[in-house]
């Protein structure tokens, strides 16, 4: 027989276990996205902040000419986010490009993009 403080300990072990394994399926598809963007190019990362609302990353892969040639952005509040590619952003100039523009209603994607842009990487 478990008494309920056992029964709380498999519960919280389980959730515990849950959430590695998704943290982990996430990683992993975020890691073959990745993958996929051009080699010869440059890679730029950014991310929204905040604890208690959605979440947006965005990857855009950047030629020598400084024109993007290929990205995928992850948003949403839960470890099911799968990247998708913004077409608008393919073939923009960083140099030129205005997040407020692009995203005037998502403070998160532009947020991500104007750190992406940013990235001396």
């Amino acid at each position: 027989m478990m008494n309920s403080v056992n029964m709380f300990i498999c519960v919280a072990g389980f959730a515990w276990l849950g959430q590695i394994a998704l943290g982990w399926w996430q990683m992993k598809r975020f890691n073959h996205a990745l993958a996929q963007l051009p080699t010869q190019d440059r890679i730029g990362i950014g991310r929204s902040s905040g604890r208690f609302k959605p979440r947006s990353l965005l990857v855009i892969s950047v030629n020598s000419r400084n024109i993007i040639t290929d990205n995928f952005v992850m948003k949403g509040i839960s470890v099911f986010s799968t990247p998708q590619t913004d077409n608008s952003l393919c073939g923009l100039n960083i140099e030129n490009l205005v997040p407020a523009h692009i995203y005037p209603n998502n403070k998160g994607l532009r947020a991500a993009l104007e750190l992406a842009i940013t990235n001396k990487g």
